[in-house]
This record gives structure tokens, sequence and C-alpha cells, in this order.
């Protein structure tokens, strides 16, 4: 088996070039203004190394596992104390592929087709005055003593591999929760999903423990709204792998997945 998956490897390696992805590389780490430096507190290490196919908002998908590591500096085991208790925790991170200098007050939503546009505090857009994030997260377990220092495990997460975490809070199910809240335009697109043929050929390249979670990604449509070209090939990198794929009207077929 190992040797057809080197020759499926060696013989896609040539035309990888020409699948979309989204790769950028941004060393920033602390978000500066005139009054205050927030300090990178934690690093999370999810399955994917970019942008494209990480879903568009946490808690879609719970079968996404992630690892926070401490900074050096805060890994000490004090600063979790009590944190056991709870099931769910607040992210504040920064996005860190998307640190600007300006700022735009309208933006194009993609769920909108990537046409329409909103202000941008009505939108949960990167393009943000200051490039902060918040993500809700299930707490699955904390280690206090590894090589590392303190480590979470969280699951849900909507974020890129080695994102900057500046603070995290206990989520506080009698006040965070609000099942009467409306969601505005997006309550229009909340149930959109695609149906996912992956055939077994190249699902068994994925490992077992994360092929719930990579049809799920591809479920959630991870193209922007406004390409609807049914002969484009896309690529999602997760957990190791290129994941390329082609969509028909609402069915999203997996056609080549390739060992990164």
């Amino acid at each position: 088996m190992s040797t057809n998956k080197d020759n499926h490897n060696n013989h896609n390696k040539s035309h990888k070039d020409n699948i979309d992805h989204s790769h950028e590389d941004n060393p920033h780490q602390c978000l500066s203004t005139q009054n205050t430096c927030l300090k990178v507190i934690a690093r999370i290490h999810t399955d994917f190394p970019t942008k494209f196919g990480i879903p568009r908002q946490s808690g879609l998908i719970d079968e996404l596992k992630a690892v926070l590591v401490f900074e050096p500096e805060y890994r000490n085991p004090d600063a979790l104390r009590g944190l056991e208790g709870f099931s769910h925790v607040w992210l504040i991170w920064e996005f860190s592929e998307a640190v600007r200098d300006s700022w735009a007050p309208m933006v194009k939503p993609p769920r909108l087709g990537g046409n329409k546009r909103m202000g941008v505090f009505a939108t949960r857009s990167p393009f943000r005055p200051n490039s902060i994030g918040l993500s809700s997260v299930k707490l699955e377990g904390i280690e206090l003593y590894t090589d590392l220092g303190p480590v979470l495990h969280v699951s849900g997460a909507d974020l890129m591999d080695n994102t900057p975490i500046y603070d995290i809070k206990p989520y506080l199910p009698f006040t965070d929760s609000h099942p009467e809240a409306t969601g505005g335009f997006a309550d229009e697109h909340k149930d959109y999903t695609l149906l996912v043929v992956f055939p077994e050929e190249w699902l068994r390249f994925i490992p077992e423990d994360r092929r719930e979670a990579i049809q799920k990604v591809l479920a959630n449509d991870p193209r922007p709204s406004y390409q609807k070209d049914s002969n484009r090939r896309y690529g999602v990198e997760f957990a190791g792998y290129d994941v390329r794929f082609k969509v028909s009207e609402n069915v999203l077929t997996v056609c080549e997945v390739v060992k990164l």
C-alpha cells in the first residue's frame, strides 16, 4: 500500500500549483495601539496550515480537535486553577493573516456571494480596525505537566495552525447563552451545506480519526460564495493532506488526496 501511495504522490506533485489554496505568512505577534500592547499568551495548533477550508464560525464542527500551548512566560499551572470545572472557554486571538494598517467601514461577507456590502461591525470579517477574533470552543481536557508546560485540548475551533492567542476566559452559560437571539442576515444561510461524495479510494488516505472532520469541513463549502465554476478544482490542506475537489450544483466530489 505504501508503494501505491508514493506513486500517487509523485504522479500528482507536478500539478499541485494549479490548485487553489490560501498561503500567507505573517510573524506579527503583538497588536499595538497608542496605549496598549496585547501579549501573545499561547498558540493554538490545528489541522489547518492555511486559511482555506477553516470553518467560518467556531462550534460548527465538534470533530475538529486542537491543542493550545502556552508561551514560556505563561506556563504556570496556577493560572489554570479552577478551569477544569468549565465545559467551554472563550478564545481571544489575532487574525494574524489579516493584519493591516488601514480599515474600511464596509466589507463583503462571503456568504452573501461576495457582492453585497455590510458594515464591518455587522460581520465577523477578519478585516477590522483591530484584527481580533473571538471563538467559543469546548474544553476537552487539561494537561498541567508536559514538556511544554500546561496544555489545553479543545474542539470546535475555527483557527489556523499557530494562531496567536491573547486571552482565555471561561464560558458562562447563564449569561453567555442567548437562545432567543436573532442572527440578522447570517440566519438566512446558517443551514446551507453540500452533499459530499468522498470515494473510498481517496478517503483511505485520511487518518481514520480525521475522516469525519474533513467530510464536515467539505460539507460546509469552503469555497467563496462567488465561485460557482463546476470545472474548477479546489484544494483544502488538512492534517498533512491536500484534499482536492470539485463542486457541481450542491454536490462536492473529492477527486484526489495528496500527502503533503
